[in-house]
């Protein structure tokens, strides 16, 4: 298990060592690099179950998202974004602060800092990381590199009302029971696609979110 950092929070310590254990034994110590297989990585379109959907072709888009998750004093929970209605693309669904990662980011875990940052106020100083899980192919042709990291203390956080409507949490627990998850499918560009969906209160997490937090529960279940 990695150490809490010396001067770290003391609410780093509320996270459960068997928790802690499960994420250094499982998940990518490293974000994956160039010489990694990418050439068929998992998306949506692996969920077909005829088998027939098609990868969207490359060059991909590179991109990444902060999977922050917190301790509280009932449990673990990852904290969610509700996009904001007025976006171009994605408004109004549940989704990890995240976005593309330009030139300028030396790194996916960079990428997804900076964009937490400007999302939500998360400061990246306040995030610890845990680690890195497979990468994500989206519909569109995003391939986004998931980073795992523990919102250590207490820090505010304020949504940028220019991409959020709304921050909120759901329990860690219930992420990574497998029956949360429904395989469904909708018409698309002429094809039927399918993606993951799960109900959270009036919420449905569905689409990237939900397939990577299934990629989550897959790896860090008990």
């Amino acid at each position: 298990m990695r150490p809490t950092p010396a001067g770290a929070p003391a609410e780093a310590a509320a996270f459960p060592a068997a928790f802690l254990a499960r994420a250094a034994e499982r998940l990518a110590a490293d974000p994956p690099g160039p010489g990694d297989p990418l050439s068929n990585p998992g998306g949506d379109h692996s969920l077909d179950p005829d088998g027939s959907a098609v990868a969207p072709p490359g060059p991909h888009r590179q991109a990444a998202v902060l999977v922050p998750i917190v301790a509280r004093g009932d449990g673990l929970s990852v904290l969610l974004t509700k996009r904001a209605l007025h976006l171009r693309d994605h408004s109004g669904q549940i989704a990890f602060p995240g976005g593309k990662i330009d030139p300028a980011d030396p790194s996916p875990l960079a990428a997804a800092l900076r964009e937490a940052e400007e999302e939500i106020g998360l400061r990246p100083s306040a995030v610890r990381l845990l680690g890195y899980l497979d990468p994500y192919l989206s519909a569109t042709g995003f391939l986004v590199t998931p980073v795992i990291g523990l919102v250590e203390g207490a820090p505010a956080l304020a949504p940028n009302p220019d991409e959020v409507a709304e921050i909120f949490e759901v329990p860690l627990a219930f992420l990574m029971d497998p029956a949360r998850y429904a395989l469904k499918s909708r018409p698309w560009q002429g094809r039927i696609r399918y993606f993951y969906a799960v109900p959270f209160g009036e919420k449905l997490i569905w689409g990237v979110t939900a397939g990577i937090l299934h990629n989550l529960s897959e790896r860090l279940s008990e």
